[in-house]
């Protein structure tokens, strides 16, 4: 195997999709970095990985993405450059749960956790050729609002509290894409595939897609020499697709001056 250079870290990385994002770059070279809460999974995923793609050059790291305490953590055992973040960790509890920062679960994860690991990580990004952000989001995406993003007011189910994290990562997207656009990294958003996985089932879905199918798209958005440059865009089956999210800067901005406040009052 030919090693590249580069380093990936793959957040969510031994879920179905995560784990398959992270074993096609493995097989391309790339140094992974597995990142996920459960430190027996990650051990396992990373052997199995390693041993299926010859690529040793994979370790792990645990992280809760629900956590800025924790990420900060993990940023601040970070050395080296990083030449892409896939954000892919994601959760969909069936009853309404919060961190033990009193942040509902799934805002907290989906949402916050690409805005955090963003923030955290993307200086380590800065000044490097060709640095990539892939946001792992979803076709099922509606129903923001963004006067109960926690679903206080509102009867908390987990499917339109999914659609809704969904639909803030890609509009995150769009706030980060023209933000680091200055020091030349990229984002860009996706839909994977359709795969039965835990999280599928938790909002009471199956699959049709292979995690292999599922991780395709992610891991072209990751490497493909031919999208360097590519930014603030939505891609689904390696195309480019239309997203009406995009166009509502006004309430992007407020979606990202929210999230900004929540890593503040995390600081403080």
């Amino acid at each position: 195997m030919n090693f590249i250079s580069k380093t990936v870290i793959v957040t969510g990385a031994y879920g179905a999709i995560g784990k398959a994002i992270a074993a096609n770059i493995a097989v391309k070279g790339y140094s992974v970095v597995l990142a996920g809460r459960d430190v027996q999974q990650l051990m396992k995923a990373a052997d199995e990985i390693r041993n299926e793609s010859g690529n040793t050059h994979i370790r792990f790291e645990k992280v809760d993405l629900s956590s800025d305490k924790s990420i900060r953590e993990f940023r601040n055992r970070w050395s080296g450059p990083l030449h892409v973040l896939i954000n892919n960790g994601c959760t969909a509890p069936k009853q309404r749960t919060q961190t033990p920062e009193g942040i509902e679960m799934q805002f907290a994860t989906n949402v916050l956790g690409y805005f955090r690991m963003i923030m955290h990580f993307s200086p380590f990004m800065e000044g490097l050729d060709d640095a990539r952000i892939v946001n792992v989001a979803s076709y099922w995406a509606g129903s923001l609002d963004l006067d109960d993003l926690e679903f206080r007011e509102r009867k908390y189910d987990n499917d339109q509290a999914y659609r809704q994290s969904k639909q803030a990562d890609r509009m995150l997207t769009v706030a980060f894409a023209e933000r680091l656009r200055k020091v030349h990294i990229h984002v860009n958003s996706c839909h994977p595939g359709d795969v039965n996985s835990k999280l599928s089932n938790s909002l009471g879905f199956g699959g049709s897609e292979s995690p292999d199918q599922g991780a395709a798209t992610p891991v072209w958005l990751a490497t493909d020499p031919a999208l360097k440059n590519i930014t603030c865009k939505y891609f689904a089956g390696k195309s480019e697709a239309f997203c009406h999210f995009s166009q509502d800067h006004e309430a992007i901005n407020r979606l990202f001056e929210i999230c900004q406040e929540y890593q503040d009052h995390s600081i403080t």
